[in-house]
Formats: C-alpha cells, sequence, structure tokens
C-alpha cells in the first residue's frame, strides 16, 4: 500500500479528528477547582461536535466508496477514544465529571484495546458491535452537554449531560463485558 491509497478521504477525517484532540484538551484546561468561561466552553463545544460528527462521515465514506483499509481500521476507533477519553479527563478538573466515571471509560477503552491486540497475534477480530457503537453515541452526547454545561434555552446542559453520561456508562461496562465474552469465546474455539 503507498501512501496515496492511506490517504484516502475517510482517513484524513480521522487524521482531522486526532488533530482536534489536543486542541480540545487545552481548551478545557483549567487549574483544579476553577470554572472554564461560557464562550470557551461553548467553542469547544462546537469543536468536540464537528470532530466526533467526522466519525459518521469517515466510515460512511469508507463503506459506501470502498475505501476501507488497514490504516483507517486501527485509527478510527483510536480517534473515538482519544477524543472522548481526553476531554472526559479535562472535566474532571472544573468538576463537571467525576473521576470514577471517567476510570470506568478509560479502563474499558485500555482493556478492550489489550484484548484487540491479543485476539490479533491470535489469528482473529472480533468486529465491533452495536453496543460499543451505543456506547460511544451516548459518551459523544453526553460529554458534548458537560462540554456545553451552562444552561442554554432553558435546557440545563449538566444535568442533561449527567443523564447521557450515565447511560453511557452502563453501556460501556455492557459492551467491555460483551467484547471480554466473545474474545473468550473464539480463544476456546482453538
Amino acid at each position: 500500500m503507498n501512501r496515496q491509497s492511506r490517504l484516502t478521504p475517510p482517513n484524513i477525517l480521522t487524521l482531522l479528528r486526532i488533530l482536534t484532540v489536543p486542541v480540545v484538551v487545552s481548551l478545557l484546561y483549567v487549574p483544579s477547582g476553577e470554572e472554564i468561561p461560557f464562550g470557551r466552553s461553548l467553542v469547544t463545544f462546537i469543536l468536540f461536535v464537528a470532530a466526533a460528527v467526522t466519525d459518521l462521515f469517515d466510515g460512511y465514506l469508507a463503506r459506501r466508496y470502498q475505501m476501507v483499509t488497514s490504516l483507517g481500521k486501527l485509527l478510527d476507533p483510536l480517534a473515538d477514544k482519544l477524543l472522548v477519553c481526553g476531554a472526559m479527563i479535562m472535566l474532571i478538573s472544573p468538576h463537571r465529571v467525576p473521576a470514577w466515571m471517567v476510570t470506568i471509560v478509560v479502563a474499558r477503552e485500555i482493556g478492550v484495546t489489550a484484548l484487540r491486540g491479543v485476539a490479533s497475534t491470535e489469528g482473529f477480530v472480533i468486529a465491533a458491535s452495536s453496543l460499543g457503537k451505543a456506547k460511544t453515541l451516548l459518551l459523544n452526547i453526553g460529554v458534548a452537554a458537560l462540554i456545553l454545561h451552562y444552561p442554554v434555552i432553558g435546557i440545563d446542559a449538566h444535568l442533561f449531560g449527567m443523564g447521557f453520561l450515565a447511560a453511557g456508562i452502563v453501556m460501556t461496562a455492557w459492551s467491555g463485558l460483551d467484547y471480554f465474552f466473545r474474545f473468550v469465546g473464539e480463544i476456546f474455539k482453538k
């Protein structure tokens, strides 16, 4: 595979999503206990949502136009994990997200990535499930609302975000266990 065939439009969108992560993280930085100003929260919210939406487009483009690459299969889930986990970690300091919730998400992502690595060395792939996709959607909505945080159009963005985040945490644990049991099932088939 040459450089030209790896730089497909879907992979470029994924790389842009990865490059967005340090920007989102730096916009969310505040000294412990301080609040992120509304204007900065709004800009970060827009950037986070734009980055999260590219995940829908890169997958669609890759499948629709047969541009699925090994690089894309590696980078796409990595980009999602970096964006969500990076934002969640930065939301601990201004007390928008409890650290225990972040720990569950980060631990699941590390665990699933490790299982994928082991599965790959054993010669099999465990495809992403609809549970994992639902988890990603719930976490993206929850984290986006928690980045926004302030009431907008009569909606308490923080409360809205915590509701989606709580549902996302349940789905995170469920999809992590599902992935683990499917992995174990594949190991015992051998």
